[in-house]
């Protein structure tokens, strides 16, 4: 490996000669004089060079640092030639970059979505895969980089969020390929490298003291404080999780979180009798979101929702990663509450906004039921947090 020493003492020779450094980067010494970074790779089963600039405005350890920023890129299947020229000319076909056929197919979708899923599908995107792959023209992007975007979410163990951002991303590139600015998929190709999803339903600890220790342990961590009360209230109010993370201020109505038909799965309005410890819940998270338009805002931005993988990732470090997610709530209500209230399991259902099963029940169903809903979910609540932490302890937490 060179010294800064060597690099200095270099001097011209009667024809241009390398001084080798590490990893493929060399100086090329001209006749003249003059010192030239470069670095030799393969890529595509080819040689090729880089240029780094010259010696001494680009110092050794410039040139190194380069050097390894263009090996990260050759790792994760980009051809770092084709980078750096990307970058150079600013996009001068901006219009085929990944992120804007991206927002391009966003915009096209969006009226047939709900604003919810809208700002789910766009979080991700914006998150997870903009930083990574957004500049690059959809011609130029390998099923290689692809995987490496994915795999990187893999890695965080959040393997259904990996298939979804694999699928939207394969509804990119088709609508690319519609639209006359790419020719592939290179997303549908790597669905079989893809880390195995077991199937069935998702874990949830229904066994109601078991239950109580993991709310117990999950916000004894330290976490952000608006999370931990995202937690309780889905669990109090065990609707979806996305229904919480995207939950207005304007859908509280006194008592009773009333959901709009627009934001539920099944298309038909909800309405949530809220208990005392879900009150208390609003009033805390009040005072840290309260000037906001959404409840449980995203923790950078306030006008988008909670991360999707929040609370999750927040139950995942407690110690109950394959044991308990999120959407478990909604399986420890049923199970729990269908054995202590066995006569009550179409109400029950009714809480959970389950899909209607026949004509009688459809009917039966149809009635609010709000006093007798009301009464479970305060059984439910004075059960489940029988040994609550108090709201003070969780608003002066050490945030994570």
């Amino acid at each position: 490996m060179l010294t800064d020493m060597q690099v200095r003492r270099l001097l011209p020779a009667g024809k241009s000669y390398k001084a080798s450094d590490s990893g493929g980067l060399y100086l090329q010494v001209s006749p003249t004089g003059s010192k030239l970074w470069r670095m030799k790779y393969r890529f595509g089963g080819k040689e090729k060079l880089l240029s780094f600039g010259s010696y001494p405005a680009v110092s050794l350890s410039d040139a190194r640092r380069a050097r390894d920023d263009a090996r990260q890129e050759l790792r994760e299947g980009r051809d770092p030639s084709l980078t750096r020229k990307q970058r150079r000319a600013q996009a001068a076909s901006s219009e085929t970059r990944l992120q804007a056929v991206g927002e391009a197919w966003l915009a096209a979708q969006k009226p047939t979505w709900t604003d919810r899923h809208y700002n789910d599908v766009e979080t991700s995107l914006s998150r997870l895969v903009w930083p990574k792959i957004g500049s690059i023209p959809i011609p130029e992007i390998t099923p290689p980089m692809v995987l490496s975007v994915i795999r990187d979410i893999e890695k965080k163990r959040a393997l259904e969020t990996a298939r979804r951002v694999r699928q939207r991303l394969s509804a990119i590139f088709c609508y690319g390929i519609a639209t006359g600015v790419g020719f592939a998929d290179p997303a549908d190709v790597i669905k079989g490298a893809l880390a195995p999803l077991k199937k069935g339903h998702q874990p949830a600890i229904t066994d109601l003291e078991e239950l109580r220790q993991m709310i117990a342990d999950v916000e004894s961590i330290p976490a952000h404080p608006v999370t931990i009360l995202a937690m309780r209230f889905l669990a109090l109010t065990a609707v979806r999780p996305g229904e919480v993370r995207a939950m207005p201020w304007a859908e509280v109505n006194g008592d009773v979180w009333e959901i709009p038909a627009e934001r539920m799965k099944m298309k038909r309005p909800h309405v949530v009798p809220l208990s005392r410890q879900a009150m208390e819940t609003l009033a805390a998270v009040r005072n840290l979101t309260g000037r906001g338009p959404l409840v449980f805002p995203n923790a950078r931005w306030a006008h988008r929702p909670m991360s999707e993988n929040a609370i999750g990732y927040m139950i995942n470090r407690a110690g109950y990663s394959g044991r308990h997610v999120p959407h478990g709530f909604r399986a420890a209500f049923s199970s729990i509450m269908n054995e202590k209230l066995p006569h009550h399991r179409m109400i029950i259902d009714q809480m959970l906004a389950h899909a209607l099963k026949d004509k009688v029940e459809g009917a039966y169903n149809r009635a609010q039921h709000l006093d007798l809903r009301r009464l479970i979910y305060q059984i439910w609540a004075d059960i489940l947090l029988d040994k609550d932490t108090k709201m003070e302890e969780i608003l002066i937490r050490n945030r994570r």
